[in-house]
Formats: C-alpha cells, structure tokens, sequence
C-alpha cells in the first residue's frame, strides 16, 4: 500500500531534483538509488516524484518537456516555498538531505528552540555552508557541469557565480536565478564587474581589458569572447533584472 508524501520527504526530493542534471533523475541513477533506500520508498517512486516536481518548473514548461502533470497540492506547495524563500527552503532541504544520507538525527525531530541571541556562530556557519552547497549543486548540474561561456567542463575549475553579490542580498544566497557556472577567470571578472552580460546575454567585456597593449592570454580570454552567448541551463535560467543589476554596476 502506498503511503502519502510528507513534506519532511519533499524537502528532500527537491534537493535531489536540484542536484540531479537533466535526463539524471530516474530510477537507474545510483543517488536516486541510494536515497530510495533510505527513505524506504522505491526508486520508482522516487523517479516519479521528480517527475512531478519538473512538471512545475517552468523551464521546462517552456520547452516542452516538463515532468508528470500530476502533482500534488503539497508537491506546488513545497515548489513555491523554494521559488519564494530560497535561502530559508535551501537551508532546510540541505539540513534534511544531510541528515537522510549521514543517518544522523532529522531536523524535523528536534524542537526549535528560540535563541534570545539568535543563531550562534556554528549555527551561522553551519547554515552558510549548507546554502552555499546548496547553491553550487544546483547552479553546476542546471549548467550540466560545463562554463556557460567557455564549455569548460572541469568541475574543480567552474564557479557557482553569485549576479547579485552574497552580501547585498540574503534572501538570493540560494536562489538559482540568481547563479550562472563559469570558469574561475571569468568568475573573477564578473565579480569584479569586468564583464557583464546584455539583454540577450551576449558577454560585454570592460575598456579595462582591451586598452593599450594587453597580453595575447588576456586578449584570447575576453577580447575575443566578446559578443560570445551564454548557454541558458536547462532550468533555472538567469533573472534579467539581476543581470541588468550587475550591468548597472559595471566598470564600461
């Protein structure tokens, strides 16, 4: 006999999902395997609760190519406590997958115990790693783990990039719109505010880095870029008005 999702469940699965690049998230991958086993559902469940949740993503939606149409009231539910509050919902699902897959004690069995001081500085920095893990997974398997300018493919080479910068926004830590996969230069450069992105995602290279007499690797790594189309991830895609945001403040 079936038994009903929890939302304790969901949180979960829309890490997974999160996780999962496109075409992944089924019941032959090992990780759906795997937190199959432990939930003690099947991995066929599991795959079609994925199903589900893809279904509400409008990316996908606009492709053509979303998941199962029927989700439920708690699978939308669940759906727009992330797209509303990133950071807290990451927080929570990051906490949740940990806990299922280190067989630790879950967060939903620990009551919550107001700090009349707030978080403590573990506290803090044990919700900062989970938000940025979270970020990074999500952000590098929407990009299918390849620079949306360069292809490069090298994880240990590719960046999570923040558009609105970590510190300015608390509540877009974890939002994926919010993200773009680039290669460790030109992360550094879009931090910087060297280049940036037009309506149309064209790269848009700063002065700074084609004045004078450059060297031929500077040349050969944003000069020549320049024009160059980002690959949209295939789901997630970057907010516009983030993106004109960072535009607002580049150094042209």
């Amino acid at each position: 006999m079936n038994r009903n999702w929890t939302e304790h469940e969901l949180l979960i699965v829309m890490n997974l999902y999160c996780r999962l690049p496109f075409g992944q998230c089924n019941s032959r991958n090992k990780l759906v395997n795997e937190v199959a086993g432990k939930m003690d559902r099947t991995a066929g469940s599991i795959s079609l609760k994925l199903g589900n949740i893809a279904s509400l993503d409008p990316r996908h939606q606009a492709r053509g190519v979303g998941g199962l149409p029927n989700s439920s009231k708690l699978d939308r539910k669940v759906w727009a406590e992330f797209q509303n509050n990133w950071s807290a919902m990451a927080n929570k699902s990051e906490a949740a997958f940990e806990a299922l897959m280190l067989g630790t004690v879950s967060e939903k069995t620990v009551p919550e115990i107001e700090q009349p001081s707030g978080l403590s500085e573990d506290e803090r920095m044990t919700k900062t790693r989970r938000l940025q893990t979270f970020f990074r997974n999500v952000v590098l398997s929407s990009y299918e783990n390849r620079c949306a300018l360069t292809g490069i493919a090298v994880p240990q080479l590719l960046i999570a990039s923040h558009i609105i910068p970590w510190s300015e926004n608390e509540n877009r830590r974890a939002d994926p719109t919010n993200g773009l996969c680039l290669n460790a230069l030109h992360d550094k450069a879009f931090d910087r505010h060297l280049i940036t992105f037009d309506e149309d995602y064209r790269l848009v290279v700063s002065i700074f880095l084609r004045k004078n007499d450059v060297p031929e690797f500077q040349t050969v790594n944003f000069a020549k870029f320049e024009g160059a189309t980002l690959t949209l991830p295939h789901r997630f895609a970057p907010d516009p008005r983030a993106l004109e945001e960072h535009r607002n403040a580049f150094v042209a």
